[in-house]
């Protein structure tokens, strides 16, 4: 029984957590209701950073990426038909005709980010300190200048507005619940335990069979299709994005809550998320 309850056990502490946040968020102002929201979609794109960083021990400056992937894929699908032939005229067709509801519009976010995430892993999940971080920052910069530049898949350098903001509370923190839960599943899966064992020791997991450039491959997938779910949540919150909100600041800002709370922990995950969020919004009142 207690090994049945104790993974329980690990996830109920950040779950909780998480859930007093959401709640918060309904019993303050609506001028304060944003910062508890902002901090609840920053978990979101912490734990998807956490699952491919803390469990390969691999840097990686690419994840905001995926964030920013999804976010414009939701983003575009979900802007009324009546609006986007006006303001997005040079779309591609299969994007500018057409539109989806909220949920698929956060499924298609995250499958994007986990699309792009297999297509740029194939040949970067071969590298590994330095070269992977300058790679993987290389990955940032690129999908930066195209979401930027090519106005067929977006607004480019101007503003994506008109996205309907339906992040509320109760779709932020069960969105939360859904990205800590998915991670926390794959920690504990086979795949989880064997890119672990490669973090600790390359060479001596290698020799006992495991195929590392498989398994972080799979973690980089797991950690783009959640992240592009974040990101697809962190549209819907602002109503609006630009390519800037997903870039450098938003990276170092994500990977300094990572580092707070703890590498390889998915409660530390959480709980840098909340507390860099929490000093954030005090020092924007103060």
């Amino acid at each position: 029984m207690k090994r049945f309850l104790e993974p329980l056990v690990q996830l109920a502490a950040p779950a909780v957590l998480v859930i007093a946040v959401g709640i918060g968020s309904t019993l303050v102002s609506s001028a304060n209701e944003i910062y508890f929201l902002n901090a609840l979609v920053s978990v979101a794109i912490v734990v998807a950073i956490y699952v491919f960083i803390g469990n390969s021990g691999v840097l990686s400056f690419g994840q905001i990426s995926f964030v920013a992937v999804g976010a414009f894929t939701a983003g575009v699908m979900t802007i009324p038909l009546e609006s986007k032939t006006g303001v997005l005229p040079q779309l591609f067709p299969i994007l500018r005709d057409h539109t989806v509801g909220n949920v698929v519009s956060l499924l298609l976010g995250a499958a994007a980010g986990g699309v792009f995430a297999l297509i740029v892993g194939l040949p970067l999940m071969r590298l590994s300190g330095l070269a992977a971080g300058i790679a993987t920052f290389a990955v940032l910069e690129v999908t930066h200048n195209i979401l930027r530049e090519w106005t067929k898949i977006g607004p480019g350098a101007t503003t994506l507005s008109l996205v309907p903001e339906t992040t509320d509370a109760l779709q932020a923190t069960i969105g939360v619940l859904a990205v800590m839960t998915a991670a926390f599943v794959y920690q504990r899966s086979r795949f989880g335990r064997r890119l672990r064992a490669s973090r600790e020791d390359t060479a001596a997991a290698r020799g006992v069979g495991v195929g590392v450039h498989r398994e972080r491959l799979w973690a980089f997938t797991v950690s783009g299709a959640l992240a592009g779910f974040a990101g697809a949540l962190l549209v819907h919150l602002l109503g609006s994005i630009t390519t800037e909100q997903v870039y450098l600041e938003l990276t170092f800002l994500t990977l300094a809550m990572l580092v707070i709370g703890g590498l390889t922990s998915l409660w530390g995950a959480v709980v840098g998320a909340l507390a860099v969020s929490a000093l954030d919004s005090f020092l924007i009142e103060a």
